[in-house]
């Protein structure tokens, strides 16, 4: 059985539920290898091999933190020269897809993007993608491989497949391409306490129908009641009554948790690209005809700022 090569870009990744569905949809093309960027944490090595990584190879370098996604490219490409496996998967995320067009444009091989379903095909892996902002599925094959895959986050629904996993140490080297852009410094985000957008199973958004600040405020207090991610739609964001980095949809972040609550969101094709693959969907909007209630699992026809400071009591009487 050919190897499928997975990316972790660190120790940190290895636990996150985006990975292990990485590594289920891996076990569905090949035997998952996992290229993991960092030093070899037995933990991190644990959680991979629960899910099926038969192999993790262990990329351990400053220079590769230092010289960003190129560097970690040059790796992947190294690897696959090699091993020749049937794919190469990678998160759908900002870094992931950076590296993914690097490592594709390497081998000359087919990339593609956003997947939310993979499968193998009588020529290669067959890859599902959401597109037209969500209003299509296709499936695509690329006809040059290994195929380079980036899998959407919560897309493939996590499960157990336990093998001890064999380690091995790559050698990393880093060409005069990557050396030509360097991270001169980071600054670590705050914590907000909440679950990573990506990664929440329940995510609670507002939008401009919150009205103001102190109503996204609302939409906040009852995401933190429910464990929740908060979400928003860009005219929240544009308004500034919460930061860019909560924006969901075509040009935002892309979620598909077990529960969506939208409050006070009309439903805008652009928004809709980035959740529709929620599992259940609950609507909160006035509007009776808003496109939201239309793919709503559950609709309710009433004001933001009536239903949910009544929705925050009812859930803080219950729990206290």
């Amino acid at each position: 059985m050919s190897e499928v090569l997975v990316l972790v870009p660190g120790a940190a990744d290895a636990v996150r539920s985006s990975t292990f569905g990485l590594l289920t949809a891996a076990r569905r093309l090949g035997e998952p290898s996992v290229v993991l960027v960092g030093p070899d944490d037995p933990e991190a090595v644990r959680a991979l091999g629960e899910y099926g990584a038969a192999k993790v190879y262990v990329a351990d370098s400053p220079e590769l933190a230092e010289y960003g996604s190129v560097a970690t490219a040059e790796v992947l490409v190294d690897l696959a020269r090699r091993l020749a496996p049937a794919a190469v998967l990678l998160a759908s995320t900002r870094l992931s897809k950076d590296v993914a067009g690097i490592v594709a444009v390497r081998l000359g091989s087919g990339v593609l993007t956003d997947a939310v379903d993979v499968r193998p095909g009588s020529r290669g892996p067959v890859v599902t993608q959401s597109v037209f902002a969500g209003t299509h599925l296709v499936d695509s094959e690329a006809v040059r491989g290994p195929v380079v895959i980036t899998l959407r986050p919560n897309a493939v629904d996590p499960e157990p497949a336990p093998v001890p996993p064999a380690v091995e140490r790559v050698e990393v080297t880093v060409g005069e391409a990557a050396r030509r852009v360097r991270v001169v410094s980071r600054t670590a985000k705050a914590s907000s306490g909440r679950p990573d957008l990506s990664e929440a199973s329940v995510v609670v958004a507002g939008g401009r129908g919150v009205g103001s600040a102190e109503g996204f405020a609302v939409v906040e207090r009852l995401a933190d009641l429910l464990g929740a991610a908060v979400g928003a739609t860009r005219p929240v964001t544009d308004e500034k009554w919460c930061s860019h980095e909560y924006q969901i949809g075509q040009t935002g972040r892309t979620v598909a948790p077990q529960l969506y609550l939208a409050t006070g969101i009309s439903g805008a094709i652009q928004h809709r690209a980035g959740m529709q693959g929620s599992r259940t969907i609950v609507a909160i909007n006035k509007d009776p005809k808003a496109p939201i209630l239309a793919i709503a699992d559950l609709g309710v026809v009433g004001d933001h700022h009536v239903v949910l400071p009544r929705l925050v009591e009812e859930i803080e009487r219950r729990t206290q």
